[in-house]
């Protein structure tokens, strides 16, 4: 299992931290374990933290009052997410769910502040953080009403190697046919299908437990 030095020296935010910032920020942040399908957050609650992904994969949803549930995106290890509940100070606005054995790194909201008032190349991560983030809803919302299953299965994906949001992930992912499906928005069964047309192009390997990717960018630009 990793550490929260391991995530910290993989993240993007800390490589203009000075050796007082970095000490500040891993002596008040702490980390916590979460079951595969537990809750990290849900809605309604307060923005007490800005969190990382030490190691696992989380989904953003939200569950409509007839009981519908909608998956916006999953968030791999390496990423973090919340700055903008954050910035807003508002309460959560969707359910996050760990979908695999989940380690968390939990930065208070004060030390964030105090990074977002004291730090410029931070001020300029967070900007492009959500850009980017605004991206991918963007993107998200593209696959799901243009895209065809097997396209959906390919880009769902591939979003979770975003370089910017996640970049500690590898080729390899830890993830089941029916987390991809809350992602995707299809069928495990349909996934299924899809992992087997896509493994067949050489886009990828199924592997017990998970996925070896093969060619990100065919993930990325499959079905167009």
């Amino acid at each position: 299992m990793k550490t929260l030095t391991e995530l910290l020296e993989a993240s993007l935010w800390t490589k203009t931290l000075s050796r007082e910032q970095r000490d500040r920020v891993e002596a008040e942040t702490s980390l916590k374990d979460v079951a595969a399908g537990a809750f990290v957050c849900r809605k309604g609650d307060p923005v007490e933290n800005w969190i990382g992904i030490v190691h696992g994969l989380v989904k953003m949803t939200s569950v409509s009052p007839e009981g519908k549930t909608t998956t916006f995106l999953g968030v791999a290890g390496g990423g973090w997410f919340g700055e903008g509940s954050l910035i807003k100070d508002q309460a959560r606005k969707y359910d996050i769910v760990a979908l695999g054995p989940t380690r968390l790194a939990l930065m208070p909201k004060a030390t964030f502040d105090w990074l977002l008032d004291t730090d410029i190349a931070f001020n300029r991560f967070v900007i492009a953080q959500l850009n980017e983030r605004l991206a991918q809803f963007i993107a998200m919302v593209e696959i799901q009403r243009l895209l065809e299953p097997d396209a959906r299965v390919a880009r769902s994906i591939a979003a979770l190697f975003n370089p910017v949001l996640y970049p500690a992930m590898g080729p390899d992912v830890q993830i089941s046919q029916e987390e991809i499906g809350y992602l995707a928005g299809v069928s495990r069964q349909r996934v299924n299908q899809a992992l087997r047309v896509l493994e067949n192009a050489g886009l990828l390997k199924v592997e017990y437990g998970g996925l070896r990717i093969h060619d990100l960018e065919g993930l990325r630009s499959y079905g167009t």
